[in-house]
């Protein structure tokens, strides 16, 4: 897909790292920018940041795990700049690191998969119709994560293979149905963002008395996860530039890093050959 002056994207989870990433390159490639997030004053600075520059840019407010906001977001894309041409569903949350599944109680579930799974599902049931609808050229980009190609990690893995399969799904329907809308799966390693952090945008109605806040173990693997990131990680602009070039050449699979082709390319042979998965050290531990 061409990207052009005058286009409109929408980024979910656009306050910061990979989404803020996103809406400014997209903002500099002369693309009208919407960004969506939960986390009102970081959201507000994004968009004063940008707009000192010159460039055309909406805040919304948005909490993707609830399907009335992201209808929000989309009735005030479309009032404010007329359509909608690319979505990038890329908000997500990460967190517990050390909790093993048995002890992942009822709403650190409904969280993670709130933002992380339902936060996608919310954003192709809103914004593929009405993309259909325009019939120009569209585009959807989908945040999953390199742990959603690996085994392993925990409740995070869980959803962002989820993401995957979501995404593989959408772009075979979108084939089939030779609808002009293109599809790409974004599984980022290690960058520099506040993800390990994100239990601070948690909603008060999915806080509970085992998980939140955080138990010592996951607070102290949450911080070795940011200390990697900052150390080891990619700029999150660099992570955006490669969405931005797989978009023009609509290439479904997008990873930041070759680091991990090994375990994607293990994990698919332990598959084929019926070896159990490898046990391997926790996320951040």
């Amino acid at each position: 897909m061409q990207l052009t002056a005058g286009q409109v994207a929408v980024v979910t989870g656009g306050a910061s790292g990979i989404g803020l990433g996103l809406g400014t390159r997209f903002a500099e490639a002369g693309l009208k920018v919407v960004l969506a997030d939960v986390e009102q004053p970081a959201l507000d600075n994004a968009v004063h940041s940008l707009k000192t520059r010159g460039y055309d840019v909406l805040g919304v407010g948005t909490d993707v795990s609830k399907a009335e906001s992201v209808q929000e977001l989309a009735d005030t894309a479309l009032q404010h700049f007329g359509a909608v041409h690319v979505l990038c569903n890329n908000a997500g949350v990460g967190g517990l690191f050390t909790i093993p599944l048995w002890e992942t109680s009822l709403k650190d579930w409904q969280w993670t998969l709130g933002v992380n799974l339902w936060g996608v599902v919310h954003g192709v049931r809103t914004f593929v119709p009405l993309m259909l609808r325009q019939g120009a050229d569209a585009y959807v980009v989908n945040t999953s994560s390199i742990g959603g190609l690996t085994p392993g990690s925990r409740i995070y893995g869980v959803t962002k293979h989820a993401v995957v399969a979501l995404s593989e799904a959408l772009y075979l329907n979108l084939r089939q149905a030779q609808a002009r809308i293109g599809v790409s799966v974004l599984c980022p390693s290690t960058v520099r963002t506040n993800m390990p952090y994100a239990y601070r945008n948690r909603p008060p109605e999915l806080l509970d008395e085992v998980n939140a806040p955080p138990p010592a173990a996951e607070r102290r693997a949450s911080e070795r996860v940011y200390q990697r990131a900052v150390e080891t990680g990619k700029d999150p602009l660099e992570a955006a530039d490669m969405v931005l070039q797989a978009i023009r050449d609509d290439q479904f699979w997008i990873l930041t890093e070759d680091s991990s082709n090994v375990d994607i390319l293990r994990r698919a042979d332990d598959v084929v050959q019926r070896r159990n998965p490898p046990v391997r050290p926790a996320f951040g531990g």
